[in-house]
């Protein structure tokens, strides 16, 4: 595939509006099951895209018949996987995109994982859904902030990390139960490694944001900012991919997405003495 995409627009309308999804599969073609797609020629890039996710549906709808268009312009080989939090606990966003990884991993050897919150859709296709040398933050410019960064250390909305990179940061915390803060304890996991987020220009990576309030399932977490000021640095190595654990409902390919549905309970932060030992 050509180095720079020959097929991209620029500049796109965005719609919120609610479609059938009989109707997007009737527009979105040659795909293959689970959300997946190659493009006619061969490409370098193998990307998963991982959507936490519960009780959107209109959102979903949105979102899909607005993101495969890009992504088949842009000539990456990609799968989209919905990751479905069910049962009663609080949303946990950042342990569902761990379990997104494991999942997105036992179906193929994606080399670069693209972590995105289902309410956001890009106004440009040329913000390449690949990945960089950096990690990329991909969403760093949002019509709810008047496209404006809020501040310097925010990793959240859309994040690319190659799959290394992810490993090499233990993936996202468990600890954040409920709205908040686990994307500023992903920019303090790649800061602690050595690695430096990158934006591109924002003229590219705008993104307009589905308006809603913050469910009850999903409200604000109280303690988000006592554990990102005493324990998320202390934590990473203890908690993340290495302590992952999930109840797995399911497994369907949609046409349309891969959807994995998943009861999530608290997992204990591993005891760094055990660890030690351990290794």
């Amino acid at each position: 595939c050509p180095t720079k995409p020959t097929g991209t627009i620029g500049k796109l309308a965005v719609d919120f509006k609610p479609v059938d999804i009989e109707v997007i599969e009737e527009e979105i073609q040659d795909l293959q099951p689970g959300g997946e797609f190659y493009p006619n020629c061969t490409t370098s890039h193998d990307v998963a895209i991982i959507i936490p996710y519960r009780n959107r549906e209109d959102q979903l709808k949105a979102f899909l018949r607005h993101l495969h268009p890009v992504l088949k312009r842009q000539n990456i080989h990609y799968r989209i996987f919905v990751v479905n939090q069910v049962g009663e606990n609080k949303f946990n966003r950042a342990m569902l995109m761990n379990v997104g990884y494991a999942e997105a991993m036992k179906v193929f050897n994606w080399t670069c994982l693209v972590f995105h919150d289902v309410d956001l859709l890009p106004e440009d296709d040329r913000g390449m859904y690949n990945c960089d040398q950096a990690p990329v933050h991909l969403s760093a410019y949002i019509d709810k902030f008047k496209y404006k960064i809020p501040y310097k250390k925010i990793f959240g909305g859309v994040s690319v990390l190659k799959t290394w990179q992810l490993k090499k940061i233990n993936g996202f915390s468990n600890q954040f139960w409920g709205w908040g803060g686990e994307d500023d304890d992903l920019y303090m996991r790649v800061s602690k490694v050595g690695l430096k987020i990158t934006r591109y220009p924002k003229e590219i990576c705008r993104y307009k944001m589905f308006k809603h309030e913050h469910e009850a399932s999903n409200a604000k977490n109280k303690n988000r900012k006592k554990y990102l000021k005493k324990s998320s640095l202390k934590n990473s190595k203890l908690d993340g991919l290495n302590n992952l654990r999930y109840n797995l409902d399911g497994v369907i390919s949609n046409y349309l997405y891969t959807n994995i549905t998943v009861r999530l309970e608290p997992v204990p932060v591993l005891n760094a003495a055990k660890k030690t030992r351990r290794h």
